[in-house]
């Protein structure tokens, strides 16, 4: 029989006490697959508490997957991928239209109750100076995710917080310097490639293949911006042999990879790679932002900067303020260590993939279905659709913009050579079925000759 022994706790109601003790022997292998749970009723009796408190808990474990249920018979544990544990970083040398979560489910209620503790708790504190990297309270909590997500061991003293990626990179070009000439993914991301071209650096493109960047274009390059866990919008994963070419370069080179980590939560079928920096914190700038996963209008994202790059930090650059309120940080805080924001993406993530699978289904059981070809559908908030047709893409992109569709085609994430691929990126995050089938009718109509 379950025994814990759970205690009332401020701003902790019973059942989420509970909710997380299964949950932390399900995570641990204490409590195997398929391993059936006592009773509503038995486990309430054995726990001294309420049925109504059991049967909170096992509805939260069923609604994130942790548990199954079978009607009569009972719940049984759910098969799922355990974090790794963090390593230890690596001694030093010697010497991320970029799809969003659906608004709709942005956990309001919750984020309200936070606030309103965090003005009760804090009141005049929050009219204070903090410090330029961000409270220490929010850089804890996110080091605390980190290792529990991507296995990550991070100083908190080593993350530098601030008001999206667009300040964040700005920082970069100013820390790292305007001389070097940096490097972007070729198809990728144009917003990255501005940014660096209006902040007054040389930047170069860099061709794929199907395991990346090729390490053989980076003649020159000295700071290179990649996307290895999941890229937009061609969704591939760098793996591990590509992974150790770039950072052998980077250590030849003394240059810096900078790791957009941006889409990592949205996995669906295995859980993500290490993430490089895990691989060498001396030489990788790991970066990542909550506008991604939570709201568009949360401006909060981060880097984790190689100790030598935090100390010229402080040092150049330590007269910059912290561009994100103390309000939000302490909200935001409070949202991860309490495990609010492992909730929320576990039903993001629920959601998606039930979104994703059912618009794969009516795609491929369209008539038109053997003429569309779908790839890299696996992870992220998008997938790739070939259409076989000899019609260009701007003829493609041109009439779904005349039904308010907007698939933009791969080609036009690449910087030059902009051939026709016939392929189309379709963001399904808030995609409505009725939105999906107009698409595929007027592609139906496109292709009938074509």
């Amino acid at each position: 029989m379950l025994t814990y022994e759970l205690k009332k706790q401020p701003g902790l109601p019973l059942y989420e006490a509970l909710y997380r003790a299964i949950r932390a022997d399900i995570l641990s292998g204490k409590l195997s697959p398929g391993e059936k749970l006592p009773s509503k009723r038995a486990l309430s009796r054995h726990l001294e508490v309420s049925k109504i408190t059991v049967e909170a808990a096992y509805e939260q474990l069923l609604s994130e997957g942790y548990l199954r249920s079978q009607e009569k018979v009972g719940y049984f544990v759910e098969a799922v991928t355990r974090p790794q544990p963090a390593k230890a970083p690596a001694a030093p040398p010697v010497q991320t239209a970029e799809p969003s979560p659906e608004t709709e489910r942005f956990p309001f209620s919750v984020w309200s109750r936070l606030q309103r503790e965090v003005v009760l708790d804090y009141g005049e504190k929050l009219l204070l100076p903090m410090p330029n990297t961000g409270i220490p309270e929010l850089r804890t909590a996110i080091a605390a995710h980190l290792a529990d997500f991507r296995g990550m061991a991070v100083d908190p003293e080593d993350i530098l917080v601030g008001a999206g990626t667009d300040f964040l990179y700005n920082i970069l070009i100013q820390l790292l310097g305007r001389d070097l000439t940096y490097g972007v993914e070729d198809p990728g991301y144009g917003k990255i490639r501005n940014i660096y071209r209006v902040g007054g650096v040389r930047c170069v493109h860099i061709g794929m293949d199907s395991r990346g960047v090729r390490p053989d274009a980076l003649e020159g390059v000295r700071v290179l911006h990649i996307s290895p866990s999941h890229h937009f919008p061609t969704g591939l994963v760098t793996p591990r042999e590509r992974r150790l070419e770039l950072l052998r370069w980077a250590e030849a080179t003394e240059g810096w990879i900078i790791e957009d980590d941006f889409d990592s939560e949205f996995r669906f079928d295995a859980r993500p790679l290490s993430a490089m920096y895990t691989m060498d914190p001396e030489r990788v700038i790991y970066m990542n932002s909550f506008s991604k996963s939570l709201a568009p209008s949360i401006r909060i994202s981060y880097l984790i900067l190689p100790k030598s790059l935090m100390a010229r930090f402080r040092e150049e650059l330590g007269f910059y303020s912290c561009t994100v309120p103390s309000f939000e940080q302490y909200t935001l805080a409070r949202f991860l260590s309490r495990g609010h924001f492992e909730k929320h993406i576990n039903r993001t993530r629920r959601a998606s993939r039930a979104r994703r699978n059912r618009l794969l289904e009516m795609i491929r059981s369209h008539p038109l279905g053997g003429k569309l070809h779908i790839h890299e559908e696996d992870a992220g908030l998008h997938f790739l659709l070939k259409v076989e047709t000899r019609l260009p893409d701007s003829a493609l992109t041109a009439a779904l913009r005349a039904e308010g569709i907007r698939f933009p085609a791969l080609s036009e994430f690449y910087h030059d050579d902009k051939k026709d691929l016939h392929t189309l990126v379709v963001s399904y995050a808030g995609l409505k079925e009725e939105t999906m089938e107009k698409a595929l009718e007027v592609l139906f109509q496109l292709t009938i000759d074509n």
